[in-house]
């Protein structure tokens, strides 16, 4: 059985992309919805930068990312996105997703469990991050 660990690992956003997620949330149809309510909380608790000062292998918006599903052991590559860029077959998955608000703002080697909306707990490693932001491949 998994249980919350007591600290959650730090995030780090940059400015624009807060401001952009904020607005993303505050427009959610169910603000009670446990997804938005944990993207929320992530962007609430994230140390917020300029972007001049994001560090390479943060996880943006349009980051590819490597995790590792903790409870299954299985690895994914997926690509970071906002909810009308979301193409599951691509591989692009949504921030607005329990997984994408998971991933945002984490880095390499940081992991993070939270509740799923259907009750139980899920956990995710991050294990590799690739190329960030619009120009992103």
């Amino acid at each position: 059985m998994s249980y919350l660990r007591q600290e959650l690992p730090p995030i780090t956003l940059s400015a624009g992309e807060c401001d952009r997620l904020r607005r993303l949330v505050d427009a959610a149809a169910d603000p009670s919805q446990k997804t938005v309510a944990f993207l929320t909380r992530e962007i609430e608790r994230a140390d917020v930068v300029d972007p001049s000062q994001i560090r390479r292998g943060l996880v943006m918006m349009g980051s590819e990312v490597e995790f590792r599903d903790d409870s299954t052991m299985k690895v994914r590559r997926v690509i970071l996105v906002y909810p009308n860029e979301a193409d599951v077959d691509a591989g692009k998955i949504s921030v607005m997703t329990p997984i994408g608000a998971a991933l945002i703002g984490l880095s390499a080697g940081q992991s993070i469990e939270w509740e799923l909306p259907s009750g139980g707990w899920r956990s995710l490693t991050v294990l590799d991050v690739g190329e960030t932001g619009p120009n992103a491949a």
